[in-house]
């Protein structure tokens, strides 16, 4: 018998183990650019429902399914994060309201998980995560209708997953030239046996502590943004907790909001189909407690001194300061802000002359991320719930951040409007395009329409030695990018920014735009700039904008 405590137990043990082998799945990726993240993606985004499960103890199995699949959602971290996300949120509805789980809970879990995936995919590529998903779900439904009890066809349904998992090869040809399997299929076998080795045998496998420890150092900054940040604190407590909405209760969420309007400010009440989540600074949060519990019951209750915590900060940031910054690119601390304009922008990027620069444009927030480090659909959400607009549009500027970014449309307060921006020109294309006298819908389409006239082409290096789209790539060679595909390799960087811009320039391009970035020194841009101007500048005009990206030596714009 699967019990609320064991499938909690599962879903830590699957967490586990794929933070233990993040990096195998990492090295998967078949395409050479530094951008191999499908393992920390995926990791990141399964861990983020662990501190959320540990709270939980004998509830019900449909109950642990819902604060999993809610978490999971909040949590998902690039395309790979996204499907993880959709598939655990189908399996908390073939679990429903369970007290335990059953064989058929498990089958409907399957196909409702892999129903979810294949729609939020606009064209499902077969050879990935949804084959190995969509197979294990075949053989889980197999595994039912001939008897077999609970165990039996999740241990089935993994069996089908890795004889799925073995053909992605045969299904996508760079695979098989690389000799490996699909990234995205494997993270998710791993968290299948996660799982099974605690439904089979009753053992949790634990966190490598090695593993985190390195994970833990990554993610350290040593700058404290509310420590820094002097402002004055008008409401003393913020209260923040889920609640569980009653199957009979007819009041609208709305209603709990603008009750915690009078009592408090940054008030954010997100809302679906069973939760309400509630944000709020009030000198009462016992009055926002005992009016939300009149909508249903409350859960992960969380209330915190800022007066205190602003004064440890402060000391926190005092000490910082002492100390070298080990990673100055790291997402902002976000606060609600309530709507005071019609619109409002969000852009995701990385670089402080590219955030300077979105800034300019008429930007509110921004998000740093980008390539290797993904935002999640809860940093983006919480993005839009700070920009003081009623309409939010949402730059990702990264194909692996578009999925994220429009997950958070529906539990956001705002109208949001995600536009498909693939790169960082596409993002500067897109706001250029903003017209303020036109309508919301209008200006969704001329930003959308802007963003096909760009070309965007990439000088990045290569991360690991491939044999990828016909070329023979050396790890550090340097890899020039053309609408996303790799167009030749070279070692020389001037030469390759000049080759790349004359496949890129057109007889009716006007505009060059070079965006250079944190490995490129001042003089060698201003070296760049100069044969730019003498082998372009009579028939375009040429602006050098100083990015500070990472990864990306060169980013290229023609129009």
């Amino acid at each position: 018998m699967i019990t609320g405590d064991i499938l909690r137990d599962a879903i830590i043990s699957a967490a586990n183990n794929l933070s233990n082998n993040r990096k195998a799945v990492d090295d998967l990726n078949v395409f050479p650019v530094p951008d191999g993240d499908t393992g920390t993606n995926m990791s990141m985004t399964v861990g983020n429902a662990v501190r959320e499960l540990e709270k939980l103890s004998g509830a019900t199995a449909g109950k642990v399914a819902a604060v999993n699949a809610s978490a999971l959602l909040r949590g998902a971290r690039g395309n790979s994060g996204v499907i993880t996300s959709l598939l655990f949120r189908g399996f908390a509805k073939g679990i429903g309201d369970a007290e335990v789980v059953s064989a058929e809970n498990f089958k409907d879990a399957f196909a409702l998980g892999v129903e979810a995936a294949y729609k939020a995919v606009m064209k499902p590529t077969e050879g990935t995560i949804l084959t190995v998903a969509r197979v294990a779900s075949e053989y889980a439904a197999r595994s039912y209708k001939s008897g077999k009890d609970e165990v039996s066809v999740f241990e089935d349904a993994i069996e089908g997953a890795k004889a799925a998992l073995a053909q992605t090869p045969e299904l996508l040809p760079a695979l098989k030239k690389a000799g490996v399997v699909d990234a995205g299929g494997q993270g998710f076998v791993l968290i299948l046996e996660g799982m099974l080795s605690v439904f089979k045998d009753g053992v949790v496998i634990k966190a490598n502590n090695a593993v985190a420890a390195n994970d833990e150092e990554e993610e350290e900054s040593s700058r404290n943004a509310a420590g820094e940040f002097e402002g004055e604190i008008t409401f003393t407590y913020c209260t923040e907790f889920i609640v569980n909405r009653a199957e009979d209760c007819e009041k609208e969420p709305s209603e709990l909001r603008g009750y915690l309007e009078t009592i408090g400010d940054c008030v954010v009440v997100v809302d679906d189909e069973e939760i309400i989540k509630v944000h709020v600074h009030t000198d009462h949060p016992g009055n926002a407690i005992e009016n939300a519990l009149t909508f249903g019951s409350l859960v992960h209750l969380k209330i915190e001194n800022m007066r205190d915590q602003h004064e440890r900060a402060k000391h926190d940031a005092d000490n910082a300061k002492k100390k070298p910054a080990k990673n100055a690119d790291r997402t902002e601390t976000f606060t609600p802000a309530k709507p005071e304009k019609p619109v409002g922008f969000v852009s995701v990027c990385a670089g402080d002359g590219l955030a300077e620069l979105f800034k300019d444009l008429g930007v509110d927030v921004i998000v740093s991320g980008g390539q290797t480090m993904n935002p999640s659909t809860d940093d983006i959400l919480r993005a839009i719930e700070s920009t003081p607009a009623e309409t939010v549009f949402v730059l990702p500027n990264n194909k692996n951040i578009i999925m994220a970014a429009e997950q958070a449309i529906p539990i956001s307060t705002r109208k949001v409007i995600v536009i498909h921006t693939r790169t960082i020109p596409q993002g500067i294309g897109a706001m250029l395009a903003f017209d303020p006298d036109v309508s919301d819908n209008d200006n969704a389409i001329a930003m959308q329409n802007a963003i096909q006239r760009i070309t965007t082409g990439q000088i990045t290096f290569a991360a690991r030695d491939a044999d990828f789209d016909g070329f023979k790539i050396k790890q550090g060679e340097l890899m020039a990018m053309l609408g996303g595909k790799i167009n030749f390799v070279d070692t020389d960087l001037e030469k390759s920014v000049l080759k790349l811009l004359k496949k890129m320039v057109k007889p009716d391009s006007e505009f060059i735009t070079v965006i250079y970035g944190s490995d490129v020194t001042s003089r060698q841009a201003a070296e760049i700039e100069a044969k730019i101007q003498a082998k372009f500048g009579s028939k375009y005009e040429i602006t050098m904008i100083n990015g500070g990206q990472p990864i990306y030596y060169y980013i290229l714009s023609v129009e």
